[in-house]
């Protein structure tokens, strides 16, 4: 069986729905301590430096940079959805978050603006054009200022070829199920999520497709973007290895830096 997916899923799929159905990864407020106290050690970031949450969701990992002094965090997105979200919590933890509604490939943001770009969280790879996650390396070069630092965080697409499960679930409390469907095509990893209520009935059936990388393909994208100093890190993953979700399991850590 062949999942179909339409090109263009990355634009409508991020809302509230996807905030519960991926919540054991994106929304757990120790997780994403974690994974800042890694992210700190690979980079030299000082509280004053100017930082971008590129594809940044919710803001989760700028909330938590700002909390420990980075008042300097903007959050590009594309979901208006997830940018309320995060301007909502913002809000209520005081915390000076810029958010900004874009496409990461032509932000429409300044120039030499930043000192560090992160895409972090497995946000690269939905595009399905074939320069899409190179226009989008290019655009956080132009974003970045001379020797700015740029980090990626995705998926080891070694380790989801041999290990990711064609089929799984998960309850979320008492009401709701999760259901995933996975194949293999090519460099991808075709999935269709099928969300169920015992009240509502079904909430989603939709499908969504990731590109995968392994270390030496995602090294020669990011040179080829104009980055250099180019640094790969494996199985930063803090999430529990014996819950299964999918692409996030197993991650690549890469850091590289603006001539």
């Amino acid at each position: 069986m062949t999942i179909a997916v339409d090109p263009d899923w990355w634009k409508t799929l991020f809302d509230d729905v996807y905030l519960l159905t991926d919540a054991r990864s994106v929304n757990d407020a120790e997780i994403t301590r974690q994974e800042v106290n890694i992210f700190r050690t690979l980079i030299p970031m000082q509280p004053q430096d100017l930082v971008l949450d590129l594809c940044g969701g919710h803001g989760r990992h700028a909330l938590e940079l700002c909390r420990r002094g980075f008042e300097n965090c903007t959050v590009l997105d594309y979901s208006q959805a997830l940018l309320d979200v995060g301007k909502r919590d913002a809000s209520n933890q005081h915390q000076p978050v810029r958010f900004v509604q874009g496409d990461a490939r032509r932000t429409n943001l300044a120039g030499g603006s930043f000192d560090h770009v992160l895409i972090l969280g497995n946000s690269l790879g939905y595009i399905p054009e074939a320069d899409a996650d190179l226009s989008i390396l290019r655009e956080s070069r132009r974003l970045l200022r001379p020797r700015g630092w740029l980090m990626l965080d995705v998926s080891d697409g070694n380790a989801a070829r041999s290990t990711i499960a064609p089929q799984a679930w998960h309850e979320i409390g008492n009401d709701v199920v999760v259901c995933r469907q996975r194949e293999l095509a090519g460099d991808c990893i075709r999935a269709r999520e099928m969300v169920l209520s015992t009240t509502r009935g079904l909430v989603r059936d939709r499908t969504y497709c990731i590109r995968l990388y392994d270390a030496e393909a995602l090294t020669a994208l990011v040179a080829r973007a104009g980055f250099n100093d180019i640094r790969v890190y494996t199985d930063k993953s803090m999430l529990d290895p014996g819950i299964d979700v999918g692409c996030m399991n197993h991650r690549l850590v890469m850091t590289a830096r603006r001539s």
